[in-house]
């Protein structure tokens, strides 16, 4: 028996060694076979957190035969639980990730087994199967108890009231409207304008909540807005919604602009867009402003999708200060943002040398990419940039020459353009790799 259980930490020790490529095949596993885990970036990034701490627990659990009635689940795992409660995720989706990471785990422990003797290999390989089987029974009933209960509290708050309501409208399938007015206390037949918000720094959620409250008075006063919706997402984010003055059939304006808001330009971050109110510790993502149930839904998802891109950009960090984008700043990005291994692609072909990831190429882009944004016009970059002018042609022309065709690129520019568009937006994931 002590044979066995040696033969086992052995193998345990094996699987550690390989631990990163298991890990890795695993969440691209988990994502590709159900979608409901295949989400934006920062629940992807909690997916990824838990399944590397299973794995190290799992890994621990052979190696140092813990007492099964001693073994508690990792606390990234029981986050990840909480947030898709949170999220209306349905438990079977958690629970077969689960079985799905037993199954490979497996395999990838077996394939390790080659090398042992005949004798030893079977005996082993029925005790893996048991240990494991005993490790994911006892995670998984201690997930799923966490899911339950924050289920049941989310449920139970009039914010996880407010959340069913939205995911019905958002789900785009049939919906009493009038009663989800009447409940969400918000009209649903006005000109919406959606945003995300989350921390731009580390915070505790009654922090947040009052953040949250600060942008929607401070959005309501500057658009005049008929009323307001707040919806939590999870414990470090939330959905904002604001109906804006006049008929829903009236154009929209875009959100700060003169027609919408006198005030509201005053502190916006660029031209024409609402900005952050002073000292807000918050990022946020703006859709379009979108007319009846469908501009609820739209602007909602292009908020998302800016909401995806700055996650993208900032990694796991945070930012050094908070980011206000509207959609209409970064729509093209926003649009081909889907397929990240396609955009990097794209922007190392199409700029070739300056789309290394070094601070002098960085500086270089950036400063090519207002040249052409005004119009070629050196004097107004140096103004947008509070840079010399010479600089400017300076930092233009060395840029132009690592561009794989120099000057040639610049005859028709739209490609150059939108590469450095999406350098500009999603950072170093678009980057060459290697540099």
């Amino acid at each position: 028996m002590e044979a066995q259980r040696a033969l086992v930490r052995q193998v345990g020790d094996r699987v550690r060694e390989s631990q990163e490529a298991l890990v890795e095949g695993l969440v691209q596993d988990i994502r590709a076979q159900i979608g409901a885990l295949d989400q934006e970036a920062a629940a992807r990034s909690l997916l990824e957190a838990s399944i590397t701490e299973n794995v190290v627990a799992a890994i621990n659990f052979l190696r140092q035969g813990i007492d099964p009635d001693q073994l508690e689940a990792p606390t990234a795992a029981l986050a990840y639980a909480r947030v898709l409660a949170q999220r209306d995720v349905p438990q079977s989706a958690l629970i077969r990730a689960y079985r799905i990471g037993h199954q490979r785990f497996l395999d990838h422990t077996f394939a390790l087994l080659d090398d042992l003797p005949a004798a030893d290999r079977v005996p082993v390989c029925v005790e893996l199967v048991r240990l494991s089987g005993q490790f994911i029974d006892l995670i998984c009933e201690q997930v799923g108890r966490a899911y339950e209960r924050e289920r049941d509290r989310w449920v139970a708050s009039r914010s996880g009231v407010r959340q069913r309501w939205v995911t019905d409208l958002l789900g785009g399938g049939p919906v009493d409207r009038a009663a989800a007015a009447r409940a969400l206390r918000y009209p649903l037949d006005a000109v919406h304008l959606a945003c995300t918000l989350w921390p731009a720094t580390r915070m505790t959620s009654f922090d947040l909540v009052a953040a949250v409250d600060d942008v929607r008075a401070h959005a309501v006063s500057a658009l005049r807005a008929r009323a307001a919706l707040v919806v939590p997402t999870d414990e470090y984010e939330a959905r904002l919604w604001l109906a804006l003055p006049g008929p829903p059939n009236a154009p929209a304006s875009p959100p700060g602009s003169a027609s919408s808001s006198a005030s509201a330009s005053a502190s916006a971050s660029a031209p024409g867009y609402l900005g952050a109110p002073e000292g807000s510790p918050l990022h946020a993502a703006f859709g379009r402003p979108g007319a009846g149930l469908g501009g609820f839904r739209t602007s909602a998802r292009q908020a998302a999708r800016i909401r995806e891109i700055l996650g993208t950009r900032f990694g796991s960090g945070t930012a050094a200060a908070p980011l206000w984008v509207h959609y209409d700043q970064a729509a093209p990005v926003a649009l081909m943002a889907g397929d990240l291994p396609a955009v990097r692609d794209f922007v190392t072909s199409t700029l070739g040398a300056l789309a290394s990831a070094g601070a002098r190429e960085a500086v270089l882009r950036d400063t090519l990419r207002v040249f052409l944004d005004r119009h070629r016009g050196h004097a107004a970059t140096a103004r947008a940039m509070s840079l010399h002018r010479n600089s400017v042609q300076y930092r233009v022309h060395r840029a132009t020459a690592l561009l794989p065709r120099g000057e040639r690129d610049l005859a028709d520019d739209f490609n150059v353009r939108a590469a450095l568009l999406a350098v500009h937006w999603l950072g170093e994931a678009v980057l060459a790799t290697g540099s």
